[in-house]
């Protein structure tokens, strides 16, 4: 029986994003786990986080979960969720925080004289059109411009282009999922999607990067 591991560093929706995952892997052993050596051991990792970037950073050294997170995003089907997106990159804004460094690019604060101008609040909360900026197997059975639901202040800025699979917009367009190899990172919740957002959890769950 497959292993999905769902990290836990005190910082995540951990029990939603468990259960959406049972739901659509009835067959496979869900562990949510801050224990590295299940990690490692796991066919699969999830990576979801929600709240400050440096919170989430400080947590997750002192769960001692750095060289663990770092071999599966290189070896395993890996998903990052909302915060589990932006820790993947070199450098975030809030909190002037070092991330792990594992894609190119920064993380930046959607800007407020732009949000005051456009009457819109931060954070963005609600419900978005995702456009998919090009096909990947975890778009598979997904409408280009199906909602997704977001909860963020802040937004990821990859230094290479080629990691965009998807964007929203708020303002202005804005990155919204990224994937190279084995990793598919996104902004949005999709374990609080509906639809469009279990059927992505599924084709995680069967993903062959």
């Amino acid at each position: 029986m497959s292993i999905i591991a769902v990290v836990d560093y005190g910082m995540g929706n951990l029990r939603s994003v468990s259960k959406a995952i049972e739901h659509v892997a009835p067959g496979a052993r869900v562990r949510v786990t801050s224990d590295p050596a299940e990690i490692l051991a796991a066919g699969r990792v999830v990576f979801p986080g929600q709240g400050a970037m440096r919170d989430c950073m400080r947590e997750m050294d002192a769960h001692g979960l750095r060289a663990a997170l770092l071999e599966a995003a290189r070896s395993k089907p890996f998903l990052g969720i909302c915060l589990g997106l932006q820790m993947l990159f070199e450098h975030s804004e809030e909190g002037d925080v070092e991330g792990l460094a594992i894609l190119p690019g920064r993380v930046r604060r959607f800007p407020e004289a732009r949000m005051r101008a456009e009457r819109l609040k931060v954070p963005h909360m609600g419900w978005n059109n995702v456009h998919q900026a090009r096909e990947h197997a975890l778009w598979q059975g997904i409408p280009d411009g199906a909602r997704f639901y977001f909860v963020h202040s802040f937004y990821v800025e990859p230094a290479d282009p080629a990691l965009v699979c998807g964007t929203a917009e708020y303002a202005f367009p804005f990155t919204c999922a990224v994937g190279r190899d084995n990793i598919f990172a996104v902004q949005f919740h999709p374990e609080k999607s509906q639809t469009a957002g279990l059927r992505l959890l599924s084709n995680f769950v069967s993903w062959k990067p």
